[in-house]
């Protein structure tokens, strides 16, 4: 039996072909339409329907990037089931070079949305009825907020083995079991049982080449698993990319100044090790920030101007820390073993954890 057009937005898609379908959401108080653009690769066989989303944050654009490789990687030939690619959700925050959207609503809180709400609810319910209620999995791409970095990690509940299947063929080097948020995308695909795992890595308005790098990897590793694309012909079977975090840890200043930060991006730390060091501009007082947990660090505040209460690292926590290690020397080991399309020439995990 032929398998039929996928349907979206008033438009068909046939199978064997691919098509950029632009979804209107408003317009600007100029009257200039908006519209986010979607990329649907309709496979000519039957097999899962996988939304790629990147961009709910308008500055977290390293998604837009790794959607951009991933539709031109040359396996898409072969796909079977569905691909449907959308890299700028909040097109007025990307447009605006912002997080939020032009009321200061947090789109990836709208979720399910409502035809007559806000902005944010309006948009919410066109993302749900136009796409994600034809989808059967997602991959939600995000970064770290304004001068934070991110360590690549996936974010999943893991309660549901096709989650927990997404989130280790994905191949990021952490993985935490993440509860869900009111309002976000990821809560609302779960209501549904739609399998969905958030990956986040790099800071917002950057692109890092290492992240877009591990993202595009892992968005075809979670393509192959599901078996959309042909796998790869390997002799031996690859070494456990991932480990799960038993839970993380935001670690605060209890003072403000100006932090010189000792730990490093995906560095190994002991509970009470130091990670950084605030002081007043003229040094006349230092307070050294410790860790109030063994973990790896998979986030750093990249501005050294703090104030008090601020996160500047967050600790992710596991029951085998010697494990989680393995895993970050394994993901350090394979970019250091080809040449990536680097933006950032230098990145933190390249150096040595003293």
């Amino acid at each position: 039996m032929a398998r039929g057009p996928f349907e979206i937005a008033g438009h068909q898609v046939k199978p064997g072909s691919r098509e950029m379908v632009e979804i209107p959401v408003a317009k600007l108080y100029t009257h200039t339409p908006l519209n986010i653009p979607v990329e649907v690769v309709h496979g000519r066989r039957d097999g899962p329907v996988l939304m790629v989303c990147g961009a709910i944050h308008g500055d977290e654009i390293n998604g837009v990037e790794i959607i951009r490789r991933v539709l031109n990687n040359s396996t898409l030939r072969h796909l079977r089931g569905t691909l449907v690619a959308v890299p700028i959700v909040n097109i007025f925050g990307f447009v605006q070079r912002t997080r939020y959207l032009p009321d200061r609503r947090d789109l990836n809180r709208c979720f399910p949305g409502t035809e007559s709400g806000s902005l944010g609810a309006r948009i919410a319910y066109l993302l749900r009825t136009q796409i994600m209620e034809k989808v059967t999995h997602i991959i939600d791409l995000h970064t770290g907020a304004m001068h934070r970095f991110n360590l690549p990690q996936i974010r999943a509940q893991l309660k549901n083995p096709e989650t927990t299947r997404m989130a280790e063929a994905f191949g990021a080097p952490i993985i935490i079991n993440s509860g869900l948020r009111d309002g976000s995308l990821r809560a609302y695909a779960d209501s549904r049982d739609i399998p969905v795992v958030t990956f986040e890595g790099g800071e917002a308005l950057r692109f890092d080449g290492v992240v877009i790098g591990s993202g595009v990897k892992g968005v075809m590793r979670v393509m192959r698993e599901l078996e959309m694309v042909p796998r790869k012909k390997s002799p031996k079977a690859p070494k456990k990319r991932s480990e799960i975090a038993a839970n993380s840890q935001w670690v605060r200043t209890d003072t403000d100044g100006i932090m010189r930060p000792v730990a490093q991006l995906g560095q190994k730390v002991r509970k009470g090790q130091k990670l950084a060091i605030v002081a007043n501009p003229f040094g006349e007082s230092e307070t050294a920030i410790t860790s109030p947990c063994s973990g790896i660090v998979i986030c750093v505040n990249n501005l050294p101007l703090v104030n008090e209460g601020e996160a500047i690292y967050h600790i992710a926590r596991f029951d085998e820390l010697s494990e989680a290690e393995k895993a970050m020397d394994y993901f350090r080991s394979s970019f250091d073993a080809e040449t990536s399309e680097a933006v950032m020439p230098v990145h933190p995990w390249d150096e040595q954890s003293k």
